[in-house]
């Protein structure tokens, strides 16, 4: 039941209509067989007895039986055929929709081990080979097993010696592929995992194409290209020279059985205990009887593999994803109780207390690697905290429904993605229902209007993925209009004018204002000068807050922020020099 599972990526109710249709069509194909039996017993009866004569009027009816039989097994095939692959269809597109969903729903911390290209081919390929196994493998193994069942009971009627003897072998065909399996599920995890491997290395590649163009194409990263793809091919070369054998092993101990039934009827003929009528019926069902029990061994062998990449989908839907499911409090002032977070067993930012206001100003300021992003993401709840509570409005985050509380939060990242969208549909990314005029109000108050405007197709233009037809300014104001268009009571802003130039950068100082008015406001700032006016100025480093308070009070207690603003203030005016 588990192979089941895992082949279908956990929805095994989605082979119900393909085995049912696929095993009548199956029993549909075991018709002519028996009619053909009959015809050869009808033709060979007048021979085997003197004075026999030719039923032919029986002969044809069966010669119509067996027209008739064809045309039922195409009707029977129609469905069958539909069930597999609309089935398969339906169950790898929902099965992609289900596996999007839940990995919105993990914390952050968990994509974050994981590589991309590895969720990726995940979602691509391994969906891929769920279809496949949906589609061809399992109804047609249970197909090809219904048809020799069924076979082996009805030529038992007619001599259960010949029978057996058919079928001797096949229990060692069998024992052969089960006792291997533990193989086969090794050299398979192997492969999936060099072909993982590969997909990580070439998007790795690709990502960082411009690097290794401005590095002649030379160097370390275009080597472990290389090397991944080598490994491929070796693991491939590996699981076809190992899994080859042991299936072909196993198909020779079934047609075995053919020639074992033909020494046994000689033998039986020639003793006087078997009519040849019923010797001829073995030949004639035994030529064709093990083709499908051949297709079900080779089926299997893939199966396996196959189900492995299911078993990976299954594993990664059953990871917990974030709990809680109270509506968060109107009331929106942050407090942080002695939080402790940390990734990988390394703590980032320990035993933090710190108290936002309703309507404040916090930023957020220190040397890189001090816990600035974390304690952003702790509001908006992309993790949870390993010790301590994060408080929203007097209440635990952790008991809050995450959707919910992310709906109270707008946040303005450093590093802007875009979709492959246009600029509306891009803006709109913070409230899908505005109307027109709504988003070019939320893109005049972000001071992006006016380049948009000039567009070759204005507000429908469309933007390259992660917005790579763009400059980084442009982007960046982008990225506002879509916060000030949300409208939600909490802003975080990750260092939101970085990309901007200075000509622009007073104008988008004053959409942020705008943007920031009557709301709780946590920013992450290192150009100092963005922040000084804030109501409350958090310093960390390593990890813990080591000063706090107004900018005034902060250059008077003349400690590492005022250290840091001389810096800022000493190295303003740097310039290149011969």
């Amino acid at each position: 039941m588990n192979m089941l599972r895992n082949i279908t990526a956990g929805n095994p109710r989605m082979l119900v209509k393909p085995v049912l249709y696929t095993t009548l069509a199956n029993l549909c194909g075991i018709i002519p067989f028996a009619l053909l039996v009959e015809a050869a017993r009808l033709i060979f009866e007048p021979f085997a007895h003197t004075g026999g004569t030719l039923d032919t009027a029986r002969l044809w009816w069966v010669c119509g039986g067996m027209a008739a039989s064809l045309l039922l097994l195409y009707i029977c095939e129609i469905p069958a055929y539909r069930s597999q692959f609309r089935g398969a269809y339906r169950a790898a597109a929902d099965g992609r929709s289900r596996l999007a969903e839940h990995l919105r729903k993990l914390p952050l911390g968990y994509l974050n081990k994981r590589d991309p290209g590895d969720l990726a081919n995940m979602m691509m390929g391994d969906f891929t080979m769920v279809e496949h196994g949906i589609s061809h493998l399992v109804p047609q193994m249970i197909g090809a097993l219904t048809m020799p069942i069924l076979a082996l009971a009805g030529l038992a009627i007619l001599d259960w010696r010949m029978s057996l003897s058919l079928f001797a072998a096949f229990p060692l065909a069998v024992a052969l592929v089960l006792l291997t399996s533990g193989i086969q599920r090794k050299l398979g995890a192997a492969h999936m995992r060099a072909k993982i491997a590969a997909a990580n290395r070439l998007q790795e590649y690709l990502n960082g194409i411009r690097v290794i163009k401005a590095y002649n194409l030379t160097g370390e990263r275009f080597v472990r290209l290389e090397r991944s793809f080598k490994e491929l091919m070796r693991h491939s070369i590996r699981i076809e020279g190992l899994l080859g054998p042991i299936v072909l092993s196993a198909i020779a101990f079934i047609r075995a059985g053919l020639t074992f039934m033909v020494m046994v009827g000689v033998h039986f003929l020639l003793g006087g205990s078997l009519d040849v009528i019923v010797f001829v019926s073995f030949l004639i069902v035994g030529t064709r009887i093990f083709d499908p029990l051949t297709a079900a061994l080779v089926n299997y062998a893939e199966f396996r593999y196959h189900e492995q990449a299911g078993e990976r989908i299954v594993q990664l839907l059953q990871e917990p994803v974030m709990t809680g499911d109270r509506m968060p409090p109107e009331r929106h002032d942050i407090e942080f109780k002695n939080v402790t977070f940390g990734y990988q067993n390394k703590a980032v930012i320990k035993d933090v207390s710190l108290k936002l206001p309703v309507g404040s100003f916090t930023a957020l300021v220190g040397p890189s690697g001090s816990g600035k992003s974390t304690v952003l993401r702790l509001i908006a709840r992309f993790y949870d905290p390993g010790d301590g509570k994060v408080l929203l409005g007097g209440e635990d985050a952790r008991a809050m429904e995450p959707e919910a509380l992310l709906r109270k939060v707008s946040m303005v990242f450093q590093d802007v993605y875009l979709f492959q969208d246009t600029i509306a549909g891009n803006i709109r990314f913070g409230r899908s229902n505005a109307t027109q005029q709504e988003v070019e109000e939320a893109a005049r108050q972000a001071r992006c209007h006016d380049f948009i405007i000039k567009l070759p197709n204005g507000y429908d233009t469309l933007v390259g993925e992660g917005g790579s037809t763009l400059s980084g300014g442009e982007k960046q104001r982008i990225s506002i209009a879509r916060a000030i268009l949300k409208n939600a009571p909490i802003v975080l802003l990750d260092e939101a004018t970085a990309s901007l130039d200075p000509e622009n950068e007073a104008e988008i100082q004053q959409a942020i204002d705008r943007l920031v008015r009557g709301r709780t406001v946590i920013a992450i700032a290192h150009r100092l000068k963005t922040v000084k006016n804030a109501d409350n100025i958090v310093v960390l480093d390593n990890g813990c807050i080591i000063e706090q308070g107004t900018h005034s009070d902060l250059l008077a207690q003349r400690g590492l922020y005022a250290r840091l603003w001389h810096l800022q203030q000493q190295t303003g005016g740097w310039k290149m020099s011969n």
